[in-house]
């Protein structure tokens, strides 16, 4: 039973990664071919992936309604559509590496940012963006930070990204507290089961019979 809860937990997790690259790779195309679109055109179909991504982000927390293992699963997940959705983060592929909660290739691309804007094929604006997205993601995951990288964040972190910081503590205080109640709640039925119901006498049945009429 254990390991076909964890094959199902394995598939549902593969199902929504695969929902979430689609509407990735719906924003990295947008970005991709902003320069064929005219501004209304852009800004609508951008949207419309927003409010796609919301709806999925609504599922989501009613797929990890009070099931602890998938909201282990899925919390980066979660973070990361909260990103994209409040534009804290506006890098598809770094979103994608933070809802997969792969801090190594997000350090890679990192390491790779460093090399194109020391030879000039990186802006600096577009780096700086991207880089405090990433620090951003890797802090989120648990990863440690180097003194340069926070003080990079704490200088660059807009209005925005600042918010989401705030959204994503309220997220994991709902986990935590979640998590605390589906704890007691067990150990409640677990007191109940092995010290309460053993203890309960139960009356034999009563057998009336009917008198000859």
């Amino acid at each position: 039973m254990a390991s076909r809860g964890k094959t199902e937990t394995s598939k549902l997790k593969q199902n929504l990664e695969e929902q979430l690259d689609r509407l990735m790779q719906q924003l990295q195309d947008l970005e991709e071919c902003r320069e064929e679109l005219d501004t209304d055109e852009y800004e609508e179909t951008k949207k419309e992936t927003l409010e796609q991504l919301s709806e999925f982000n609504d599922s989501l927390k009613k797929i990890m309604s009070g099931n602890m293992t998938l909201v282990d699963e899925l919390s980066g997940m979660q973070l990361a559509i909260q990103a994209a959705i409040s534009q804290a983060f506006k890098t598809p592929e770094v979103i994608r590496l933070f809802a997969k909660k792969q801090p190594g290739q997000l350090r890679t691309r990192l390491a790779e940012m460093d090399r194109d804007l020391m030879v000039g094929k990186l802006a600096r604006d577009l780096y700086t963006q991207q880089k405090v997205e990433i620090l951003t993601a890797l802090r989120k995951l648990g990863e440690k930070l180097t003194a340069d990288d926070e003080n990079f964040l704490s200088a660059n972190a807009g209005a925005i990204l600042s918010q989401f910081e705030k959204v994503s503590t309220d997220l994991g205080e709902y986990s935590c507290i979640s998590f605390l109640f589906f704890f007691f709640y067990f150990i409640f039925k677990l007191y109940i089961i092995v010290l309460v119901l053993p203890n309960i006498k139960m009356n034999p049945p009563q057998v009336y019979m009917c008198s000859p009429s």
